[in-house]
């Protein structure tokens, strides 16, 4: 069964006075069945407090033998005159798209009949996965069971049973006509006034839990050495190791190289440095790979496989049980990454990827446990700005770098800051990429500035350079592949 810390999110949602007020439109369908049969039915009283199947609400009002025809003609009635004025409730429209950013399944379990639910869900444009209906009180676990839900939304004491019988996290809110005592009382885990508190816990949930995951994975490893670049992800891995196992258990390697850039070196040594950790710096020669100097699609697996093979004679040279690399939840849905699966192929360990972590978590615990780290910009490797088929050289990297440094000079003495810039190699010339909200600004085509900074490019070894209309966007390479 999938948990609410598993990388596989699933989300169960009761209905009726979870997701929709359907008391105008239970009244009204109450009335008109009470009009044609001429039942003496409170509608109001029934509705007060919706959830339990309708044969149960109809039980005190209608003979016994005619349970069933009352409750066949009630959904008859019912899609003519309950679908239209029932409305969506707040929040519910921002839950199930906060279920969808976390990378997470919906799942709509209710005792409603399902036909009638499937209405409702359409007309408010309401979009799940699943839906199960004619489900009532621990009879839901086992559809929660079956559909891996580690956390299941309801507003009734009933909807508490079926989340503990389907051994889910039981989120209750208040817009039923349950109180907080009695939704306490029947055991859920989580009460919330209503759905509008629904994307900010489970963000915050998501986050503590996967922390856990993390640092119980972590704390199981014995002992790592983090593949540590000095970005976001790997300096979080790396205070992650550290919280789990000590300072004395965990190494962070830097593979030094002509991909790596001078600037990124002794600010990643100094955050190692003061996380207490051992600090090794191997020298790598993916230079010396024909695949990677190729630069084809596969430059990264070529990269990343030297990297790995290398990490992995120098744990086991000081005694480091695994070789961990920052690769993330996000990463790990990217599409086009050969580097990763190039070091899974090397039996490198990724526990950020592990633990459901995506990159938005990482940057928020981060900035939570106060590290410098957590807005850092992404800082690629410098053969990443080679235009794929263009042989990768020491002076190629070493010309991007000039370039790259020069226009941040540039820039930084005319007050202008930016945070992402990649001179992309393109040939004999390159394609500047900045902040886009610099372009309209003190880039825009007639500043002296652009100028400056295009000039700054050439003068680092281009023949010409022009300045990408569209801003940085990360793997732009990868678009001039796929054409």
């Amino acid at each position: 069964m999938a948990t609410s810390s598993d990388p596989s999110l699933v989300v169960g949602f009761d209905l009726d006075m979870t997701l929709i007020d359907t008391v105008p439109g239970a009244t009204a369908t109450l009335r008109a069945l009470a009009t044609e049969r001429g039942y003496d039915l409170d509608a109001e009283a029934l509705t007060a407090r919706l959830g339990p199947p309708l044969a149960h609400l109809l039980a005190d009002s209608v003979p016994a033998e005619e349970i069933d025809d009352a409750v066949d003609r009630f959904r008859e009635l019912y899609p003519g005159l309950a679908v239209a004025p029932v409305p969506v409730l707040p929040g519910a429209l921002e839950s199930l798209a906060a279920v969808r950013r976390s990378g997470g399944g919906v799942v709509v379990v209710t005792g409603k009949f399902a036909a009638n639910a499937r209405l409702h869900l359409d007309h408010l444009g309401l979009e799940v996965d699943v839906l199960a209906g004619d489900v009532w009180g621990a009879g839901k676990g086992a559809v929660l069971r079956e559909h891996g839900v580690g956390i299941y939304v309801g507003d009734h004491v009933h909807d508490v049973e079926g989340a503990l019988a389907g051994g889910a996290l039981s989120v209750s809110v208040l817009t039923g006509g349950c109180t907080r005592e009695e939704l306490l009382a029947a055991g859920t885990h989580v009460v919330l006034e209503d759905l509008t508190e629904f994307p900010g816990w489970l963000e915050q949930h998501l986050l503590s839990t996967r922390l856990a995951a993390l640092e119980a994975d972590l704390a199981g490893r014995g002992s790592v050495l983090v593949a540590y670049s000095g970005g976001a992800d790997s300096a979080f891995l790396l205070a992650a190791a550290v919280r789990a196992l000590g300072p004395e258990r965990v190494a962070a390697a830097t593979g030094y190289s002509h991909s790596l850039p001078q600037a990124e070196r002794e600010p990643a040594r100094r955050f190692a440095e003061s996380l207490g950790v051992r600090v090794l710096t191997p020298e790598t020669r993916e230079m010396e790979r024909e695949g990677y100097r190729a630069n084809t699609g596969e430059r990264c697996y070529f990269c990343k496989a030297e990297l790995v093979e290398v990490l992995a004679d120098l744990a086991a040279e000081h005694g480091l049980a695994h070789v961990a690399t920052g690769t993330n939840a996000d990463d790990a849905v990217a599409g086009f990454r050969p580097g990763i699966r190039a070091a899974a192929e090397r039996g490198a360990i990724t526990p950020l990827r592990d633990a459901g972590l995506t990159k938005e978590q990482v940057r928020a615990a981060s900035r939570a446990w106060g590290l410098p780290t957590w807005d850092k910009p992404a800082a690629a490797c410098l053969s990443s700005r080679v235009a794929y088929g263009i042989e990768v050289t020491p002076s190629r990297l070493a010309r991007v770098e000039r370039a790259e440094e020069s226009v941040r000079r540039v820039l930084a003495e005319h007050g202008v800051l930016v945070r992402d810039l990649r001179v992309r190699d393109l040939g004999a010339g390159a394609s500047l990429e900045v902040d886009a909200s610099l372009l309209a600004g003190p880039l825009a085509p007639t500043t002296s500035l652009r100028r400056a900074v295009l000039d700054e490019v050439r003068a680092a070894g281009f023949d010409a350079v022009e300045l990408d209309p569209r801003g940085f966007r990360s793997g732009s390479m990868n678009e001039r592949l796929a054409r």
